[in-house]
């Protein structure tokens, strides 16, 4: 029997922040808007970009700076900054111009569908065959996170600040290649469980021939915190 039953959003945004960032804040406050809409698929990835200004990132990970120093590399950037918004993997924008990101949106972006459903012992994903001229390979992640999680930053440009960080990711990891036929998948919840976080999501994103990260091409998620 189906306990939950995931959500498809029509776009993904991808925020790189850093607790150590003074001009983060507002873009954290933004993603937070974008968390409570169910067309928007608003993620956190929190950096280490701005560890040695003397704050460590308490919910900042080396993969996920390399992550964003990848999308640089993709788009043909010099180098990185934050707050920075990846918009379905195909623009980028400053984390806290809102119409900058909201013009990047494009209904045609999430084109192949992710099905999520959620049994009392099973993840079932099923993702969708590619239209004609889709592109036909593509990793498809797995992404944990919490809904909200609030620091106190005692040291460095925000400190003394309480920023509330939204749907942080706190794990992320490939689970299989889609090559432009339907894939149906099954996991254990008991990763998810033991994760202890409110939400999962999972995302389809082309993978270049160089390796570096492509356009974002399907999206779903699902609340796990009941």
């Amino acid at each position: 029997m189906a306990w939950g039953k995931g959500s498809q959003p029509s776009t993904v945004v991808e925020l790189f922040t850093s607790q150590g960032c003074s001009s983060c804040p507002p873009a954290d406050r933004l993603i937070g808007e974008y968390a409570e809409r169910d067309d928007v698929l608003a993620l956190s990835f929190n950096v280490d970009l701005w560890d040695w200004i003397g704050w460590p990132d308490t919910l900042a990970s080396p993969e996920y700076t390399e992550r964003q120093r990848a999308y640089a590399r993709a788009m043909g950037e010099r180098g990185v900054y934050t707050p920075q918004a990846v918009i379905d993997g195909r623009t980028l924008a400053v984390g806290s111009h809102r119409e900058a990101i909201e013009a990047a949106w494009s209904p045609d972006a999430l084109t192949v569908p992710i099905d999520v459903t959620l049994t009392e012992d099973t993840v079932s994903v099923k993702v969708g065959a590619a239209r004609e001229g889709e592109a036909h390979k593509a990793v498809l992640w797995v992404v944990l996170y919490d809904s909200a999680v609030a620091v106190d930053i005692e040291r460095g440009e925000n400190a003394g600040e309480t920023v509330t960080y939204h749907n942080v990711v706190r794990d992320m990891r490939p689970v299989a290649m889609w090559k432009g036929d339907e894939l149906v998948l099954d996991q254990s919840r008991m990763e998810m469980d033991h994760a202890d976080v409110d939400g999962c999501a999972f995302l389809l994103q082309v993978e270049r021939e160089d390796g570096l990260p492509g356009p974002m091409i399907g999206a779903a998620r699902i609340d796990t915190s009941w």
